[in-house]
Protein backbone atom coordinates (compact mmCIF):
# COMPACT_ATOMS: atom_id res chain seq x y z
CA UNK A 1 0.00 0.00 0.00
CA UNK A 2 2.47 2.60 -1.19
CA UNK A 3 0.20 4.85 -3.28
CA UNK A 4 0.22 8.55 -2.37
CA UNK A 5 -2.79 9.63 -0.33
CA UNK A 6 -4.25 12.96 0.72
CA UNK A 7 -3.85 13.64 4.43
CA UNK A 8 -7.25 12.62 5.81
CA UNK A 9 -7.16 15.31 8.50
CA UNK A 10 -6.56 18.05 5.94
CA UNK A 11 -9.27 16.73 3.65
CA UNK A 12 -11.87 16.44 6.37
CA UNK A 13 -11.00 19.52 8.40
CA UNK A 14 -9.75 18.25 11.74
CA UNK A 15 -12.55 16.52 13.60
CA UNK A 16 -15.27 17.31 11.08
CA UNK A 17 -15.03 14.04 9.19
CA UNK A 18 -18.35 12.49 10.10
CA UNK A 19 -20.23 15.33 11.74
CA UNK A 20 -23.43 14.23 10.01
CA UNK A 21 -23.30 10.74 11.49
CA UNK A 22 -22.94 11.97 15.04
CA UNK A 23 -25.29 14.92 14.72
CA UNK A 24 -28.26 12.79 13.69
CA UNK A 25 -29.57 12.71 17.24
CA UNK A 26 -29.11 16.46 17.67
CA UNK A 27 -30.28 17.70 14.27
CA UNK A 28 -33.36 15.61 13.80
CA UNK A 29 -33.96 13.67 17.00
CA UNK A 30 -34.29 9.95 17.36
CA UNK A 31 -38.00 10.03 16.61
CA UNK A 32 -37.56 11.66 13.19
CA UNK A 33 -37.83 8.38 11.32
CA UNK A 34 -41.28 7.70 12.68
CA UNK A 35 -42.39 11.27 12.02
CA UNK A 36 -41.01 11.18 8.49
CA UNK A 37 -42.87 7.98 7.73
CA UNK A 38 -46.11 9.47 8.96
CA UNK A 39 -45.53 12.67 6.99
CA UNK A 40 -45.09 10.69 3.79
CA UNK A 41 -48.51 9.14 4.29
CA UNK A 42 -47.11 5.67 3.64
CA UNK A 43 -47.81 2.96 6.16
CA UNK A 44 -45.57 -0.06 6.39
CA UNK A 45 -46.41 -3.41 7.87
CA UNK A 46 -43.86 -4.55 10.44
CA UNK A 47 -42.56 -7.80 9.05
CA UNK A 48 -38.89 -7.90 10.03
CA UNK A 49 -37.80 -10.30 12.73
CA UNK A 50 -34.65 -12.22 13.57
CA UNK A 51 -36.78 -15.32 14.26
CA UNK A 52 -37.92 -15.44 10.65
CA UNK A 53 -34.34 -15.42 9.31
CA UNK A 54 -33.83 -19.10 8.32
CA UNK A 55 -36.92 -19.24 6.09
CA UNK A 56 -36.42 -15.66 4.92
CA UNK A 57 -32.85 -16.33 3.82
CA UNK A 58 -33.82 -19.27 1.64
CA UNK A 59 -36.82 -17.47 0.19
CA UNK A 60 -34.98 -14.24 -0.61
CA UNK A 61 -31.81 -15.67 -2.14
CA UNK A 62 -33.27 -18.56 -4.13
CA UNK A 63 -32.52 -18.20 -7.82
CA UNK A 64 -30.61 -14.90 -7.54
CA UNK A 65 -27.29 -14.28 -9.30
CA UNK A 66 -24.80 -11.43 -9.43
CA UNK A 67 -25.27 -8.56 -11.87
CA UNK A 68 -22.64 -6.39 -13.56
CA UNK A 69 -22.98 -3.31 -11.30
CA UNK A 70 -23.33 -2.65 -7.56
CA UNK A 71 -24.69 0.70 -6.40
CA UNK A 72 -23.29 1.63 -2.99
CA UNK A 73 -24.67 4.45 -0.76
CA UNK A 74 -22.39 5.62 2.05
CA UNK A 75 -21.57 8.59 4.28
CA UNK A 76 -19.21 11.35 3.06
CA UNK A 77 -15.47 10.88 3.50
CA UNK A 78 -15.78 7.28 4.64
CA UNK A 79 -13.43 5.95 1.98
CA UNK A 80 -10.33 7.20 0.18
CA UNK A 81 -11.68 9.37 -2.70
CA UNK A 82 -9.63 7.35 -5.19
CA UNK A 83 -11.57 4.25 -4.08
CA UNK A 84 -8.63 1.82 -4.09
CA UNK A 85 -10.63 -0.95 -2.42
CA UNK A 86 -13.44 -0.76 -4.96
CA UNK A 87 -10.97 -0.86 -7.82
CA UNK A 88 -9.51 -4.06 -6.39
CA UNK A 89 -12.98 -5.54 -6.06
CA UNK A 90 -13.75 -4.78 -9.69
CA UNK A 91 -10.44 -6.28 -10.81
CA UNK A 92 -11.17 -9.40 -8.78
CA UNK A 93 -14.83 -9.92 -9.69
CA UNK A 94 -15.46 -7.95 -12.87
CA UNK A 95 -18.34 -6.10 -11.16
CA UNK A 96 -18.35 -2.31 -11.33
CA UNK A 97 -19.22 -0.36 -8.17
CA UNK A 98 -21.02 2.96 -8.39
CA UNK A 99 -20.17 4.68 -5.11
CA UNK A 100 -22.15 7.69 -3.88
CA UNK A 101 -21.70 9.70 -0.67
CA UNK A 102 -25.39 10.44 -0.26
CA UNK A 103 -26.08 9.67 3.43
CA UNK A 104 -25.59 12.64 5.74
CA UNK A 105 -27.77 11.52 8.63
CA UNK A 106 -29.93 8.46 9.20
CA UNK A 107 -33.23 10.26 9.72
CA UNK A 108 -33.08 12.18 6.43
CA UNK A 109 -31.94 9.08 4.58
CA UNK A 110 -34.76 7.02 6.07
CA UNK A 111 -37.32 9.65 5.08
CA UNK A 112 -35.99 9.50 1.52
CA UNK A 113 -36.02 5.71 1.08
CA UNK A 114 -39.06 4.80 3.17
CA UNK A 115 -41.77 5.49 0.56
CA UNK A 116 -40.02 3.44 -2.14
CA UNK A 117 -39.25 0.52 0.15
CA UNK A 118 -42.78 0.52 1.55
CA UNK A 119 -44.04 0.36 -2.04
CA UNK A 120 -41.56 -2.47 -2.81
CA UNK A 121 -39.69 -0.28 -5.30
CA UNK A 122 -35.96 0.13 -5.86
CA UNK A 123 -34.24 2.99 -4.06
CA UNK A 124 -31.45 3.02 -6.63
CA UNK A 125 -28.91 1.32 -4.36
CA UNK A 126 -27.93 -2.27 -3.61
CA UNK A 127 -25.90 -1.55 -0.47
CA UNK A 128 -26.25 1.18 2.17
CA UNK A 129 -24.59 2.00 5.49
CA UNK A 130 -26.94 2.60 8.45
CA UNK A 131 -26.12 3.43 12.07
CA UNK A 132 -27.53 1.43 14.96
CA UNK A 133 -30.45 3.43 16.32
CA UNK A 134 -34.10 4.16 15.74
CA UNK A 135 -33.91 4.24 11.94
CA UNK A 136 -32.09 0.93 11.84
CA UNK A 137 -34.71 -0.65 14.08
CA UNK A 138 -37.51 0.85 12.01
CA UNK A 139 -36.06 -0.70 8.84
CA UNK A 140 -35.98 -4.10 10.55
CA UNK A 141 -39.53 -3.82 11.82
CA UNK A 142 -40.84 -2.75 8.42
CA UNK A 143 -39.00 -5.54 6.58
CA UNK A 144 -36.81 -3.16 4.59
CA UNK A 145 -33.57 -5.16 4.92
CA UNK A 146 -32.68 -8.31 3.03
CA UNK A 147 -31.64 -11.15 5.38
CA UNK A 148 -27.98 -11.98 4.91
CA UNK A 149 -26.85 -15.43 3.83
CA UNK A 150 -23.88 -16.10 6.10
CA UNK A 151 -22.92 -19.19 4.13
CA UNK A 152 -21.84 -16.82 1.35
CA UNK A 153 -19.72 -14.60 3.63
CA UNK A 154 -16.60 -16.65 4.46
CA UNK A 155 -14.39 -13.60 5.11
CA UNK A 156 -16.84 -12.21 7.62
CA UNK A 157 -17.17 -15.59 9.36
CA UNK A 158 -13.40 -16.03 9.58
CA UNK A 159 -12.26 -12.50 10.34
CA UNK A 160 -14.92 -10.48 12.20
CA UNK A 161 -14.18 -9.74 15.85
CA UNK A 162 -16.49 -11.60 18.27
CA UNK A 163 -17.88 -8.27 19.49
CA UNK A 164 -19.34 -7.67 16.02
CA UNK A 165 -20.93 -11.08 15.57
CA UNK A 166 -23.72 -10.71 18.09
CA UNK A 167 -24.60 -7.06 18.36
CA UNK A 168 -27.50 -6.13 20.61
CA UNK A 169 -29.39 -4.25 17.88
CA UNK A 170 -29.12 -7.14 15.37
CA UNK A 171 -28.61 -10.40 17.21
CA UNK A 172 -26.78 -12.88 15.04
CA UNK A 173 -26.18 -10.22 12.35
CA UNK A 174 -29.35 -11.23 10.57
CA UNK A 175 -29.55 -8.03 8.52
CA UNK A 176 -26.22 -6.26 8.91
CA UNK A 177 -22.49 -6.43 9.46
CA UNK A 178 -20.35 -3.49 10.61
CA UNK A 179 -18.56 -1.10 8.29
CA UNK A 180 -16.77 0.76 11.11
CA UNK A 181 -17.45 1.90 14.66
CA UNK A 182 -16.39 4.33 17.36
CA UNK A 183 -16.44 4.79 21.13
CA UNK A 184 -17.93 7.42 23.42
CA UNK A 185 -15.78 7.82 26.53
CA UNK A 186 -14.00 10.61 28.41
CA UNK A 187 -11.49 12.92 26.77
CA UNK A 188 -9.21 15.12 28.85
CA UNK A 189 -6.41 17.64 28.44
CA UNK A 190 -3.36 16.54 30.48
CA UNK A 191 -2.13 20.14 30.53
CA UNK A 192 -4.82 20.79 33.14
CA UNK A 193 -5.79 17.34 34.42
CA UNK A 194 -2.85 15.81 36.26
CA UNK A 195 -4.70 12.79 37.65
CA UNK A 196 -6.22 10.86 34.71
CA UNK A 197 -9.94 10.15 35.10
CA UNK A 198 -10.90 6.51 35.48
CA UNK A 199 -14.59 6.58 36.36
CA UNK A 200 -17.72 8.45 35.39
CA UNK A 201 -17.68 9.80 38.95
CA UNK A 202 -14.75 11.98 37.84
CA UNK A 203 -17.32 13.97 35.86
CA UNK A 204 -18.73 15.08 39.24
CA UNK A 205 -15.42 16.37 40.60
CA UNK A 206 -16.01 19.89 41.94
CA UNK A 207 -12.27 20.62 41.61
CA UNK A 208 -13.07 21.04 37.91
CA UNK A 209 -16.04 23.35 38.43
CA UNK A 210 -17.04 24.96 35.16
CA UNK A 211 -14.41 22.98 33.27
CA UNK A 212 -16.32 19.80 32.42
CA UNK A 213 -18.19 19.33 29.15
CA UNK A 214 -21.08 16.98 28.43
CA UNK A 215 -22.86 16.11 25.19
CA UNK A 216 -26.16 17.70 24.24
CA UNK A 217 -27.22 14.37 22.70
CA UNK A 218 -29.75 12.79 25.08
CA UNK A 219 -28.89 9.23 24.07
CA UNK A 220 -25.24 9.84 24.84
CA UNK A 221 -25.76 11.52 28.22
CA UNK A 222 -28.50 9.02 29.05
CA UNK A 223 -26.04 6.17 28.50
CA UNK A 224 -23.47 7.83 30.76
CA UNK A 225 -26.04 8.46 33.48
CA UNK A 226 -27.23 4.86 33.34
CA UNK A 227 -23.73 3.42 33.45
CA UNK A 228 -22.85 5.74 36.35
CA UNK A 229 -25.83 4.40 38.31
CA UNK A 230 -25.14 0.75 37.51
CA UNK A 231 -27.63 0.13 34.70
CA UNK A 232 -27.04 -1.46 31.30
CA UNK A 233 -28.34 1.02 28.68
CA UNK A 234 -29.25 -1.74 26.24
CA UNK A 235 -31.72 -3.38 28.64
CA UNK A 236 -32.67 -0.30 30.65
CA UNK A 237 -36.14 0.47 31.97
CA UNK A 238 -37.91 3.78 32.68
CA UNK A 239 -36.88 3.44 36.32
CA UNK A 240 -33.23 3.19 35.18
CA UNK A 241 -33.71 6.34 33.10
CA UNK A 242 -35.03 8.24 36.09
CA UNK A 243 -32.08 7.18 38.26
CA UNK A 244 -29.71 8.27 35.52
CA UNK A 245 -31.50 11.60 35.19
CA UNK A 246 -31.13 12.18 38.92
CA UNK A 247 -27.34 11.64 38.64
CA UNK A 248 -27.10 13.97 35.63
CA UNK A 249 -29.21 16.62 37.33
CA UNK A 250 -26.95 16.49 40.37
CA UNK A 251 -23.96 16.96 38.09
CA UNK A 252 -25.55 19.93 36.31
CA UNK A 253 -26.71 21.63 39.49
CA UNK A 254 -23.28 21.28 41.13
CA UNK A 255 -21.88 23.76 38.60
CA UNK A 256 -19.16 21.49 37.20
CA UNK A 257 -20.65 21.46 33.68
CA UNK A 258 -19.59 24.40 31.54
CA UNK A 259 -21.79 23.49 28.59
CA UNK A 260 -23.68 20.69 26.81
CA UNK A 261 -21.78 20.44 23.56
CA UNK A 262 -22.37 19.42 19.99
CA UNK A 263 -19.33 18.94 17.74
CA UNK A 264 -17.56 22.03 19.08
CA UNK A 265 -16.41 20.28 22.25
CA UNK A 266 -13.13 19.14 20.68
CA UNK A 267 -11.82 22.68 20.12
CA UNK A 268 -12.91 23.70 23.63
CA UNK A 269 -11.00 20.72 25.04
CA UNK A 270 -7.91 21.49 22.99
CA UNK A 271 -7.76 25.20 23.88
CA UNK A 272 -8.47 24.76 27.60
CA UNK A 273 -12.00 26.16 27.78
CA UNK A 274 -12.85 22.79 29.29
CA UNK A 275 -10.45 20.28 30.79
CA UNK A 276 -12.52 17.10 30.62
CA UNK A 277 -15.47 16.09 28.46
CA UNK A 278 -17.49 13.27 27.02
CA UNK A 279 -15.68 12.49 23.76
CA UNK A 280 -15.72 10.39 20.63
CA UNK A 281 -12.60 8.29 20.16
CA UNK A 282 -12.19 9.29 16.50
CA UNK A 283 -12.22 12.98 17.37
CA UNK A 284 -9.42 12.62 19.89
CA UNK A 285 -7.32 10.58 17.43
CA UNK A 286 -7.88 13.06 14.60
CA UNK A 287 -7.27 16.16 16.74
CA UNK A 288 -3.93 14.83 17.95
CA UNK A 289 -2.87 13.60 14.52
CA UNK A 290 -3.72 16.83 12.73
CA UNK A 291 -2.79 19.46 15.31
CA UNK A 292 -0.07 17.91 17.43
CA UNK A 293 -2.11 18.14 20.62
CA UNK A 294 -1.82 15.54 23.34
CA UNK A 295 -5.45 15.02 24.30
CA UNK A 296 -6.11 11.73 26.07
CA UNK A 297 -9.07 9.35 25.85
CA UNK A 298 -10.22 6.79 28.41
CA UNK A 299 -13.05 4.32 28.63
CA UNK A 300 -14.40 4.68 32.18
CA UNK A 301 -14.42 1.62 34.41
CA UNK A 302 -18.20 2.06 34.58
CA UNK A 303 -18.42 1.69 30.81
CA UNK A 304 -18.55 3.56 27.51
CA UNK A 305 -20.74 3.51 24.40
CA UNK A 306 -20.01 1.66 21.17
CA UNK A 307 -21.79 2.92 18.06
CA UNK A 308 -21.61 1.09 14.77
CA UNK A 309 -22.22 1.99 11.14
CA UNK A 310 -23.50 -1.10 9.35
CA UNK A 311 -23.62 -2.45 5.82
CA UNK A 312 -27.16 -3.46 4.87
CA UNK A 313 -28.90 -4.57 1.68
CA UNK A 314 -32.30 -3.00 0.94
CA UNK A 315 -34.99 -5.59 0.24
CA UNK A 316 -35.54 -4.14 -3.26
CA UNK A 317 -31.86 -4.24 -4.28
CA UNK A 318 -31.38 -5.05 -7.95
CA UNK A 319 -28.04 -6.76 -7.38
CA UNK A 320 -28.15 -8.16 -3.84
CA UNK A 321 -25.78 -11.02 -4.67
CA UNK A 322 -23.13 -8.58 -5.80
CA UNK A 323 -23.77 -6.43 -2.74
CA UNK A 324 -23.24 -9.37 -0.41
CA UNK A 325 -20.01 -10.25 -2.21
CA UNK A 326 -18.83 -6.67 -1.71
CA UNK A 327 -19.76 -6.79 1.98
CA UNK A 328 -17.68 -9.92 2.42
CA UNK A 329 -14.82 -8.40 0.40
CA UNK A 330 -14.38 -5.70 3.05
CA UNK A 331 -13.74 -8.43 5.63
CA UNK A 332 -10.58 -9.52 3.82
CA UNK A 333 -7.93 -8.34 6.33
CA UNK A 334 -5.87 -6.61 3.62
CA UNK A 335 -8.90 -4.66 2.45
CA UNK A 336 -9.98 -3.86 6.01
CA UNK A 337 -6.46 -2.60 6.72
CA UNK A 338 -6.48 -0.39 3.64
CA UNK A 339 -9.79 1.15 4.71
CA UNK A 340 -8.72 1.68 8.34
CA UNK A 341 -5.48 3.35 7.25
CA UNK A 342 -7.56 6.04 5.63
CA UNK A 343 -10.65 6.50 7.81
CA UNK A 344 -9.00 5.86 11.23
CA UNK A 345 -12.18 4.47 12.80
CA UNK A 346 -12.41 1.13 14.58
CA UNK A 347 -12.29 -1.73 12.11
CA UNK A 348 -14.31 -4.88 12.87
CA UNK A 349 -11.39 -6.97 11.52
CA UNK A 350 -8.65 -7.40 14.18
CA UNK A 351 -6.23 -9.02 11.71
CA UNK A 352 -5.98 -5.66 9.93
CA UNK A 353 -3.72 -4.40 12.73
CA UNK A 354 -0.75 -6.61 11.82
CA UNK A 355 -1.08 -5.62 8.17
CA UNK A 356 -1.06 -1.91 9.01
CA UNK A 357 1.98 -2.48 11.21
CA UNK A 358 3.72 -4.21 8.29
CA UNK A 359 2.81 -1.32 6.00
CA UNK A 360 4.28 1.07 8.55
CA UNK A 361 7.52 -0.92 8.67
CA UNK A 362 7.82 -0.69 4.90
CA UNK A 363 7.03 3.04 4.75
CA UNK A 364 9.20 6.04 5.52
CA UNK A 365 8.94 9.60 6.77
CA UNK A 366 5.51 11.02 7.57
CA UNK A 367 3.73 8.01 6.07
CA UNK A 368 5.59 5.69 8.42
CA UNK A 369 4.76 7.79 11.48
CA UNK A 370 1.09 8.06 10.50
CA UNK A 371 0.71 4.32 9.89
CA UNK A 372 2.46 3.48 13.15
CA UNK A 373 0.05 5.78 14.96
CA UNK A 374 -2.94 3.98 13.45
CA UNK A 375 -1.53 0.49 14.07
CA UNK A 376 -0.73 1.20 17.71
CA UNK A 377 -3.79 3.22 18.65
CA UNK A 378 -6.32 1.70 21.07
CA UNK A 379 -8.78 4.18 19.53
CA UNK A 380 -8.60 2.19 16.28
CA UNK A 381 -7.89 -1.23 17.78
CA UNK A 382 -9.50 -1.47 21.24
CA UNK A 383 -8.41 -4.31 23.48
CA UNK A 384 -10.76 -7.06 24.55
CA UNK A 385 -10.88 -5.52 28.01
CA UNK A 386 -11.95 -2.25 26.39
CA UNK A 387 -14.70 -3.99 24.42
CA UNK A 388 -15.97 -5.67 27.58
CA UNK A 389 -16.79 -2.23 29.02
CA UNK A 390 -18.73 -0.96 26.01
CA UNK A 391 -22.50 -0.81 25.57
CA UNK A 392 -24.81 -0.03 22.66
CA UNK A 393 -27.63 2.50 22.72
CA UNK A 394 -31.10 1.57 23.92
CA UNK A 395 -33.31 0.48 21.01
CA UNK A 396 -36.78 2.01 21.23
CA UNK A 397 -39.50 -0.30 20.00
CA UNK A 398 -42.26 2.30 19.75
CA UNK A 399 -42.54 6.08 19.32
CA UNK A 400 -44.20 6.28 22.74
CA UNK A 401 -41.22 4.57 24.38
CA UNK A 402 -38.83 7.01 22.76
CA UNK A 403 -40.97 9.97 23.78
CA UNK A 404 -40.93 8.73 27.37
CA UNK A 405 -37.14 8.56 27.27
CA UNK A 406 -36.87 12.05 25.80
CA UNK A 407 -39.18 13.43 28.46
CA UNK A 408 -36.76 12.17 31.12
CA UNK A 409 -33.51 13.49 29.63
CA UNK A 410 -34.45 16.55 27.57
CA UNK A 411 -34.96 18.81 30.61
CA UNK A 412 -31.36 18.21 31.70
CA UNK A 413 -29.77 19.69 28.58
CA UNK A 414 -32.42 22.34 27.83
CA UNK A 415 -33.00 23.91 31.24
Amino acid sequence: MTEQRIDPALLRGLSGRRIGRRDIFKIAGLGAAVSAAAACGVKGKATGSASQAPDAVQKFWAGKSAGPTIRFANWPLYMDPSHPELKKFTAQTGMKVTYKEVINDDSTWFAKIQPQLAAKKSIGYDLMVMTNGVEFEECVELGFYAPLDHSKMPNYTANAAPKYKNEAFDKGNVYSVPWASGITGIGYNPKYIKTPPTSLEDLLNTAYKGKIGMFFDTQEIGNFGMMATGSNPETSTPDDWKKAATWLTQQRDSGVVRKYYDQDYISALANGDIWMCMAWSGDIFQQNASSGTNLQFVIPTDGGTLWTDNMTIPITAENPVGAMQLIDFFYDPKIAASLAEYINYITPVPAAQAIIAADAAAASGEDKAALEQVANSPLVFPSQSDYSKLHYYRDFKTPAEHQEYQAVFNPIVTS
